[in-house]
């Protein structure tokens, strides 16, 4: 017999497709409420501060706004004061060697000798370099010889003139005899001044044959080798001697404010400059201005200043890139307030000062110079106001605060925001136990800060 289905086709599974889909569908239905069932229960769990959000009348708090639940917004406060604020003018520089000497032979002759290591640090005097000096020690005693020479004529013609002297008296020669000696006797000593004068010459070259450092500094590479033949009319140096200790550096100021410079400097005044890396980050060295250069550069509009460092401990090395800045002056007894304090706006430049009631109200201020920590007030503000410095972003005009101290918890655990509502010490929805959420004794309640207590 005949096996007949319900689908009307033999072998096949009657509706085995749509089973499969509907099945699908009721998982996803299923999914889909305890997502929103969990969504609910931890929207219940929550205190009732964070359940009401916006608003625009107060809350039990006493706050306004978007915050109105959350009671008072804790803050950092800081009293303005009265400290003096220097003046700086900062410029870019460039450092460079405070002598730069590129040593050469004086004499002609073969190098013999490097008597140092590249990169050593030399004293004036020192000697770092020898060339061979039997050619000039030749010439010496020749030049001593010529004057032996000459000084043997010299003496022979003073005993001739002292023997025609006492003939001339008793007219035994004539007196041009005695004249023409008195001319050979003056004819020899300027040969032995010339002699002498040789001496020297050779002796001065002897010398040069041992190349001495010029001045105190740092050896650069040398450009010459031993065995090589040098000659004072090289263009090229043997080594560049740079001196470290004091070194300069060169910057530039914007010419609008180089008056401030040149009237301290005619008054005598020593001005201090501070060299920084190139992000400001690190001061490297502190030193003083010396001068300025006569002309303002017309391409820039910039003049240029010289500073000079002691650079006892080498932070500063030639063409090294630094920030300058140049201390000009210092205005006493100036009210300021930390520069976090400052805040920018569609109103302009304003800050947020706390009253006697603890509501915060916004005031607009002229700020003149920032240092690295404070701004100076110019308007705006008085003495002993206190201004926020931490809490800006939560607060409106008019919206009330309590102060905390720095680094104290915004909120503490026994804090009760809005007189009840809130979070309470030991009132949490999460139970210590088997790591999942449990209901304490009941439903959740809308408003409560948590569950029933146990």
């Amino acid at each position: 017999m005949e096996r007949v289905h319900l689908s009307g086709q033999p072998g096949q599974t009657p509706r085995s497709g749509k089973s499969k889909k509907r099945g699908l569908i009721w998982v996803i239905f299923l999914v889909l409420i305890v997502a929103v069932t969990g969504y609910a229960v931890w929207r219940a769990s929550l205190p009732a501060p964070f359940q009401r959000q916006g608003g625009k009348g107060k809350g039990k708090g006493g706050g306004t706004g978007r915050f109105a639940g959350l009671g008072p917004v804790p803050v950092v406060v800081a009293k303005t004061a009265r400290a003096p604020i220097p003046v700086y003018l900062n410029g870019l520089g460039n450092v460079t060697a405070y002598y730069t000497v590129t040593v050469k032979s004086r004499v002609d002759g073969q190098l013999m000798k490097v008597d140092f290591n590249e990169g050593d640090f030399v004293k004036e005097g020192q000697v770092i370099l020898e060339i061979d000096p039997r050619p000039f020690q030749v010439q010496l005693e020749m030049a001593q010889g010529t004057l032996a020479h000459d000084q043997a004529l010299l003496d022979n013609s003073k005993v001739d003139l002292e023997r025609y002297k006492q003939l001339l008296q008793t007219n035994a020669i004539p007196k041009q005899q005695l004249d023409t000696q008195v001319a050979l006797v003056a004819q020899y000593e300027g040969t032995i001044k010339q002699d002498i004068a040789n001496i020297d010459n050779a002796k001065l070259q002897l010398t040069y044959a041992k190349i001495t450092a010029p001045i105190t500094g740092v050896l650069g590479l040398r450009q010459v080798d031993p065995g090589n033949i040098v000659h004072a009319a090289d263009a090229n140096g043997m080594i560049v001697i740079t001196q470290l200790q004091p070194i300069a550096v060169l910057f530039t100021i914007p010419e609008d404010t180089l008056p401030q410079v040149t009237q301290k400097l005619r008054a005598g005044a020593h001005l201090p400059a501070d060299a920084y890396n190139r992000d400001n980050s690190k001061k490297i060295a502190s030193g003083m201005l010396v001068t300025l250069d006569n002309q303002i550069d017309n391409t820039t509009g910039t003049s240029k200043l010289k500073a000079v460092f002691d650079n006892t401990d080498n932070a500063l090395f030639p063409q090294q890139f630094v920030n300058i800045r140049l201390l000009v002056d210092t205005l006493p007894n100036q009210l300021v307030v930390p520069n976090v304090a400052i805040q920018n706006g569609q109103q302009g430049t304003f800050v947020y000062v706390v009253d006697d009631d603890s509501n915060v109200h916004l005031k607009t201020v002229k700020v003149g110079i920032a240092t690295d920590t404070v701004s100076d007030i110019l308007s705006g503000l008085s003495d002993g106001d206190r201004v926020v410095v931490d809490g800006t972003d939560r607060l409106i005009d008019g919206a009330l605060v309590r102060v905390r101290k720095a680094g104290e918890l915004e909120n503490p655990p026994d804090f009760n925001p809005g007189g009840g509502n809130g979070f309470k010490k030991g009132n949490g929805n999460f139970k210590k136990g088997n790591g999942n959420f449990k209901k304490r004794g009941g439903n959740f309640q809308n408003g409560q800060g948590g569950g029933a207590p146990q």
